[in-house]
């Protein structure tokens, strides 16, 4: 018995709003947007951070409707929200605990494009748009860890402003500008409000652009190769759908363990002591996720090259198409880079570690040999590895 395949024709609504706004259209394309067959789980990272995204606006703007942006009454609105809040305590969390894992997600996507070439051509644009998305998080995280005004939050705050003076010329009119007086003060905290609140929303235009960029080439794969042929390729819908809802469960079960178990686990005991201009802490630590350029800061003396230097670890990740001199993709056919970015991996690990020890030996000394294989690995090693490993052999089709 024969039956009829012929296509069920869209409901008259749908089509009349698709003509005149093609947002069905669109989702179809999303739904149909061919990928390579053999993606891995790491593939998940990126859809396990724009969820992190979404929740860190949601919880955001509902906690933004019961925080005041006052140094009299910023912490005490914080305690507050934790305490006569509805669940305020949990939006607390939430939100707090979901920018460590935001950034986890994130590195790990950052990781996973290192290891497999996805900063190659042509995907060098969709690679430049996803390290100003980085850019904008450290700037939109930095902010809000200021807004619960406590000690690590105030004195946070004033040294890493304090970085811009040592701009020549126009360093100390800079920091004035950034505090909006002679030192942190209720104007630096309100123009931080107000730009914690926009910088999540101009992440979200971003990733629109690196998604448009994503799908003019497609998603790299595990083999670094291009699709050959239609066979290479499945719809993205249901397969891969599926296969990030088993990344969201593995995602959430991690994330609600720390909120419900350990909350505070990377926080600092401190930022719950009430900012205070008069005591300085002992140690002044930023988050967990600002550890690796910390320690690039702290490890020269002269503070100029310390900020050049913690730029300059971001910015040379944007000369990763040009400085990778190899023309295989994936890391699976590269061996002896394969070994070096391993190495590149344990160093970022130390660097972590040792940006959230004291300024003090042994550990400074450590920090300048971190730092110098940082800047090693991608100005001297990965060229140099391009040019005279012997890549195993690629397959020839997915």
């Amino acid at each position: 018995m024969n039956e009829d395949i012929t296509p069920k024709k869209p409901n008259a609504v749908v089509q009349w709003i698709d003509y005149r706004l093609p947002i069905f259209s669109f989702l179809k394309h999303f739904s149909h947007y061919q990928t390579p067959k053999n993606l891995s789980y790491l593939w998940n990272l990126g859809s396990i951070a724009g969820i992190a995204l979404v929740i860190q606006i949601i919880t955001g703007v509902v906690l933004a409707m019961h925080y005041t942006p006052h140094v009299d009454h910023a912490f005490d609105s914080v305690e507050r929200i934790m305490r006569n809040v509805n669940y305020g305590w949990l939006l607390r969390y939430t939100h707090a605990v979901g920018a460590s894992m935001f950034f986890a997600a994130v590195y790990l996507h950052i990781a996973r494009g290192l290891y497999y070439g996805s900063y190659k051509a042509p995907r060098e644009l969709l690679w430049h748009i996803g390290i100003i998305i980085f850019l904008t998080m450290m700037a939109t995280a930095f902010m809000g860890y200021v807004l619960p005004w406590g000690q690590m939050s105030y004195w946070g705050a004033t040294v890493i402003t304090n970085l811009f003076s040592a701009i020549p010329l126009i360093g100390e009119s800079i920091v004035t500008w950034l505090w909006g007086g002679f030192s942190v003060d209720n104007p630096t905290l309100n123009r931080f409000f107000s730009l914690h609140y926009l910088l999540p929303f101009i992440i979200v235009a971003l990733v629109m652009l690196h998604l448009v960029a994503l799908h003019q080439h497609g998603s790299n794969n595990p083999k670094g190769i291009n699709v050959q042929s239609p066979k290479d390729t499945i719809p993205f819908h249901p397969y891969y759908t599926v296969k990030d809802f088993v990344g969201f469960g593995v995602y959430f079960i991690i994330f609600a363990y720390f909120i419900f178990y350990e909350p505070n686990y990377l926080g600092h005991p401190d930022n719950y002591i009430p900012a205070n201009p008069l005591v300085t802490p002992a140690h002044i630590v930023p988050e967990w996720y600002f550890l690796p350029f910390y320690a690039i800061l702290r490890a020269v003396p002269s503070k100029l090259g310390g900020v050049l230097l913690m730029f300059g670890s971001i910015f040379v990740l944007f000369l990763l198409p040009w400085l990778d001199t190899s023309k295989i993709r994936s890391s699976n056919y590269r061996p002896i880079y394969r070994i070096a970015f391993w190495i590149f991996m344990a160093d970022c690990l130390l660097l972590g570690y040792l940006g959230g020890q004291p300024a003090e030996e042994p550990y400074i000394t450590i920090s300048r040999f971190a730092a110098c294989y940082y800047f090693f690995h991608f100005l001297v090693a990965l060229p140099l590895i391009g040019k005279y490993e012997k890549p195993l052999p690629l397959p020839e089709e997915l």
